[in-house]
């Protein structure tokens, strides 16, 4: 009887064990096809002409790649645009997360009189839409004469509260008090320390949001549509948003543009993937 009763809660286990997997699996596909669906949308689109697109439900590519992507290099200049964005996008990448990861070691690792109190306050600011304070942004840089001006696009960025956020509860976790004390005890002044031991340290936590930096800049519209009024200083995403034929919006040229314009940020993710994974396996093999 022993050896039955075994037997079946065995069989119940392992039944249980491959409905819970079927499950998992079947949401996890849901949740793909979902995500997905947006990126297969802008592929068949860009094979159709106007027509097709507007009056009908695309299932199947069409034939008019070719024509759209001619368009589209007719109407902009494709590769000042995605120069443009590039630069951009890598140079907020750079000094957004250089400048907040000073100020979540500050947080994390520092002593100092209000530092609970300024912290509160990037919380709450974390929280707050940044279309709120859009018009006074605006009116700001009118009076300072910052329009038309990449300048304006990059430095408010430093003030990324997320980033801050996220780097502090990652230097919590990934830096012990300890290895900061023994160096300062080998003489290493703070920058020392900051560039030689915690960037090092928290490479996995900077191309995370690197990567979210990256993307998020490269895909801006309204902030740089607010302050850029030349055509040869528009991103990608403004150049794209201005194709249009004689009557109204080019939707084929506009598809195929954006599908040009996720390539870079599907390249960007798949290095940054990588990386992070391998310094994860090479945190993890160094605790164990």
């Amino acid at each position: 009887m022993n050896t039955k009763t075994n037997d079946s809660l065995v069989r119940r286990t392992k039944a249980r064990r491959i409905l819970c997997r079927a499950v998992i699996y079947l949401f996890a596909i849901a949740v793909a096809a979902v995500a997905f669906y947006p990126f297969f949308v802008m592929i068949i689109s860009s094979t159709h002409d106007n027509y097709n697109i507007v009056a009908k439900i695309n299932i199947l590519p069409g034939t008019h790649l070719k024509e759209n992507f001619q368009r589209l290099t007719e109407n902009i200049d494709l590769y000042r645009g995605f120069a443009n964005s590039l630069l951009l996008a890598v140079v907020v990448t750079v000094v957004q997360n250089y400048f907040t990861m000073l100020a979540a070691y500050a947080f994390a690792k520092f002593q100092f009189r209000g530092k609970n109190v300024l912290f509160s306050i990037v919380l709450v600011a974390m929280m707050l839409p940044g279309q709120l304070g859009i018009i006074g942004f605006y009116k700001e840089i009118q009076a300072l004469g910052l329009l038309n001006s990449y300048f304006t696009l990059i430095v408010p960025t430093i003030a990324n509260c997320f980033a801050v956020f996220f780097y502090k509860q990652f230097i919590d976790g990934a830096l012990p008090n300890e290895l900061i004390e023994a160096a300062i005890m080998d003489g290493c002044g703070e920058f020392k320390i900051f560039h030689t031991i915690v960037l090092p340290l928290v490479v996995p936590a900077l191309v995370t949001q690197g990567v979210m930096t990256f993307i998020g800049t490269w895909n801006s519209y309204l902030t740089p549509l607010i302050v850029l009024n030349e055509k040869e200083k528009f991103t990608l995403p403004l150049m794209i948003a201005t194709v249009r034929d004689a009557t109204h919006a080019d939707y084929g040229a506009q598809y195929v543009g954006m599908l040009v314009s996720v390539v870079p940020l599907v390249i960007v993710f798949c290095f940054a993937s990588r990386i992070i994974m391998e310094k994860i396996s090479i945190g993890a093999a160094v605790k164990g």
